[in-house]
């Protein structure tokens, strides 16, 4: 029997959300739910879903609902969360959990009162890059951890990002990071997976590469950032970029042994081996090996193609396949409770250290 699904918050993600849970053999979409009656109206039409509501407390009541998904602004994430596990829904919540690691704890502390199932959508690292990194890491190919690179690429010429730039009241503004918010999880959960610490010196810079509108509220929208994280034996240094082309998203693990660079996009995990050969003759041989493996992963990629699993959100459908599984077995969610709070709040000290920065700035004025 498949789990019925609900979706709260018919926005443009919430598509995504309905076409991997149909593209699954286990959960059925059987409900969405908007504030807004055309957004859930239009949402159920299109993908021939057979309830839709504007209260979302009246579709948990008629729709007995195994799952629920948030995919609604973040700031309402905790009040929603505690609502669909007090009706006995599991939750699967879109990033950021919550707009600070407070309110996340209360999300966290809602699905162990109410012993409920819990998770975020982190996709990225069940992507098969992701899956692929991470198996090369159990195998012991990296070494220790030393330093983590985590760059995140967002064209604000696409659709949301001219939505945000052409609505002053888009819900984006008033989130404590602004776009940064938005977008932060993809960039600390990768460096969070190699970095244990909870507390580490954090150095943060940003800045708006775009010119100047007219408009104060615009303006206000930084576009890149730099950060700088130091733990007690692990470094991590991640980007986000508006306006570096292409826009992509890669991952660079320097270890002890060796370094991993994944690239997201492109579907590419390298391992960088150190020279063995004479040094001119090593530098030579140092580009077959690299050529060599880039050719492993563009077959590996082909057969994935081939297997219908080369979709662009398969890591989601992976993250979701294994959540649901852990509903019917009743284990451990796939993403720990531990390190959703952890890179809540890893998010909280980088904005906060932005803050501090802008301060700063502004006194040297």
């Amino acid at each position: 029997m498949k789990l019925r699904v609900g979706i709260v918050g018919c926005g443009k993600f919430a598509d995504v959300h309905v076409q991997q849970v149909h593209a699954l053999d286990n959960a059925e979409v059987v409900a969405v739910c908007d504030l807004e009656p055309l957004m859930a109206r239009q949402m159920a039409v299109r993908y021939s879903l057979p309830a839709m509501y504007s209260d979302l407390g009246r579709m948990l009541t008629e729709e007995r609902l195994d799952v629920l998904h948030i995919t609604t602004p973040p700031a309402s994430h905790p009040a929603l969360a505690s609502i669909a596990m007090e009706a006995g829904c599991h939750v699967f919540v879109e990033k950021p959990l919550a707009l600070n690691v407070k309110a996340a704890q209360e999300i966290v502390a809602a699905a162990e009162h109410h012993g409920r199932k819990l998770c975020i959508n982190y996709w990225y690292n069940y992507d098969p890059p992701g899956e692929a990194l991470r198996r090369l890491v159990e195998e012991g190919v990296l070494g220790e951890p030393v330093h983590v690179e985590s760059v995140f690429g967002y064209d604000l010429s696409g659709v949301f990002g001219s939505a945000l730039l052409g609505d002053n009241e888009h819900w984006v503004h008033h989130l404590p990071g602004k776009l940064f918010h938005n977008v932060l999880d993809h960039v600390v959960n990768k460096i969070a997976l190699f970095m244990p610490d909870a507390d580490p010196q954090v150095c943060a810079f940003d800045h708006r590469h775009r010119p100047a509108s007219g408009d104060a509220v615009t303006n206000a929208v930084m576009d890149e950032l730099r950060f700088l994280m130091q733990g007690e034996r692990v470094s991590g240094y991640g980007v986000i970029s508006s306006h570096a082309r292409p826009a992509g998203q890669t991952l660079r693990v320097y270890g002890t042994r060796n370094t991993i660079q994944v690239d997201f996009q492109k579907r590419t995990v390298v391992v960088e081996t150190a020279q063995t050969l004479p040094t001119a003759l090593g530098r030579l041989v140092s580009a077959f090996s690299h050529a060599r493996a880039y050719r492993r992963c563009a077959y590996g990629n082909l057969r994935q193609f081939l297997w219908a699993e080369f979709h662009a959100f398969e890591g989601m459908r992976r993250l979701l396949r294994a959540f649901y599984d852990c509903i019917r077995r009743d284990t451990a969610p796939p993403i720990p409770h531990a390190e959703m709070l952890r890179v809540s709040g890893l998010m909280d000290a980088l904005i906060g250290r932005l803050a501090q920065t802008r301060l700063a700035q502004e006194g040297r004025q």
